[in-house]
């Protein structure tokens, strides 16, 4: 299914996701003009119509929105509630009326996982299902098994096809970035393999903590977190092969079959860790052994990548906020043009995705002087800060106009899973680490011989 929508349905509009995502997505979109149709908005909270578009306000407040009052009249035109029980049929028969005879709806869950078989059973008991499409946020479960489940939930009223599973990582302009710079210069190509490669890391560090979501991040983890998701994603893009096209389900095919050929975990490729402090955070057991921090170790058993290892952490209370992935180079066979007490050093390919989002080429040049010495030269790409949308805003249109390319699909979701299983069953120790370091120094064995930790 590829036509456009013609309504948009958002379960849990009273929820935190909307205040903090949704609803500035929504005014970016009625800014460049994409949003011209139907909103309804359904929740339990006794809201009117006037009290979602008062809510709708104040988020685009607390979001820095410099708000054009002709932008949000035409977004507010469009904003309707429906108060309800999800359980309850008549619920879903007031989302009919309110639809007023559109016929191609997107339907988004920004709901606890377990509320979907009473969304999807109530969309059916209407019939909303037949032509429409489904947004479910993640987790997507918080295991192989629960995933699986969810998604015979999911099926039993939506096919795969209608099915889109929100990510917003891959919504970031610098995300979708490491594929474009991949493949839209042939330069890389040649290089790009176990031949000239030596290792690959991703760092993906925060430095605040839980930030008052402490019962949430305890029964989650870095693992559950940010690993199976937005850092296996990120390894996707960097191992994938060249996809036939720029089709949605070639891109996809090619990211899932990166994650079939990763071996699933052990606990010897792991090092867990926690913040001094975190026992102490609200909503966390008071002896908790939820990782804050893990560092994981992992190879990718195919023609380009076997032998190449992939080191990743990611984790809170980290010196500093930065998410990047950067690819070292092999060292030239003989160090000329070194200077006596330094070994030449090796090429790098930075890409960094947050704020700062840049790519850098780390190579060497003569230095200045009479000596026939080589130093480090950066060539950086910097990314523009105030282009593009928001990645929910993006995603969000890219789910109404039916292009699937940059969401999960189910066989990538149970790749990951199987993954990253096997050590949430058999976990190793949780290692102490000080707020504001780089995490615990036994993380250090999981890198390979001579090497060290890329981001500082």
């Amino acid at each position: 299914m590829n036509m456009v929508s013609d309504c948009l349905v958002l379960f849990g509009i009273s929820g935190d996701l909307a205040h903090k995502k949704l609803f500035p997505a929504l005014y970016d979109l009625t800014a460049d003009n994409h949003l011209d149709f139907p909103v309804v908005g359904v929740a339990a909270s006794p809201w009117d119509d006037e009290q979602l578009r008062d809510h709708a306000r104040a988020s685009l407040k607390d979001a820095g929105k410099n708000i054009d009052e002709d932008v949000f009249s035409r977004l507010a035109a469009n904003l309707c509630y429906v108060e309800g029980d999800y359980r309850n049929k008549a619920t879903y028969q007031a989302i009919v009326k309110r639809l007023q005879g559109r016929t191609r709806p997107v339907f988004y869950l920004a709901i606890p996982p377990s509320l979907f078989d009473d969304v999807v059973e109530g969309l059916s008991s209407v019939e909303l299902h037949k032509s429409g499409r489904l947004v479910v946020e993640k987790p997507f479960g918080r295991d192989g098994a629960s995933a699986t489940e969810l998604d015979k939930i999911i099926h039993r009223s939506f096919p795969e096809e209608q099915v889109f599973r929100i990510d917003h990582f891959l919504g970031k302009d610098a995300v979708q970035n490491l594929m474009v710079f991949r493949f839209s210069n042939t330069i890389l190509e040649p290089i790009w393999n176990r031949q000239y490669i030596r290792e690959i890391q991703i760092t993906l560090a925060e430095d605040f903590g839980v930030e008052g979501r402490g019962s949430f991040y305890d029964d989650v983890g870095a693992i559950r977190d940010v690993i199976q998701n937005h850092v296996f994603q990120m390894v996707t893009l960097l191992a994938m092969e060249p996809p036939l096209s720029d089709g949605p389900d070639a891109l996809r095919d090619e990211r899932s079959r990166v994650l079939r050929a990763i071996n699933a975990l052990t606990p010897g490729d792991v090092v867990r860790g926690q913040y001094d402090g975190y026992l102490k955070e609200d909503g966390v057991k008071p002896d908790s052994d939820t990782e804050t921090y893990a560092a994981v170790r992992l190879e990718i058993d195919s023609w380009r990548w076997a032998g190449i290892p992939w080191i990743i952490r990611a984790g809170k209370g980290l010196a500093r906020t930065v998410t990047e992935a950067v690819v070292q180079f092999d060292r030239p066979p003989v160090s000329l043009f070194a200077a006596d007490a330094q070994a030449l050093g090796a090429n790098r390919l930075t890409f960094r995705t947050e704020k700062d989002a840049e790519i850098t080429l780390s190579m060497r040049a003569r230095l200045t002087g009479s000596e026939m010495v080589s130093e480090p030269v950066d060539f950086t790409v910097e990314g523009d800060q105030n282009a593009g949308a928001e990645a929910y805003g993006r995603l969000l249109q890219d789910a109404l106009e039916g292009d699937s390319a940059m969401f999960g699909r189910q066989d990538g979701v149970q790749e990951a899973w199987r993954i990253v299983d096997p050590i949430l069953t058999d976990q190793s120790p949780v290692h102490p680490y000080p707020f504001g370091s780089w995490g615990p120094s036994t993380a250090d064995q999981i890198l390979p011989n001579g090497t060290e930790w890329l981001t500082r």
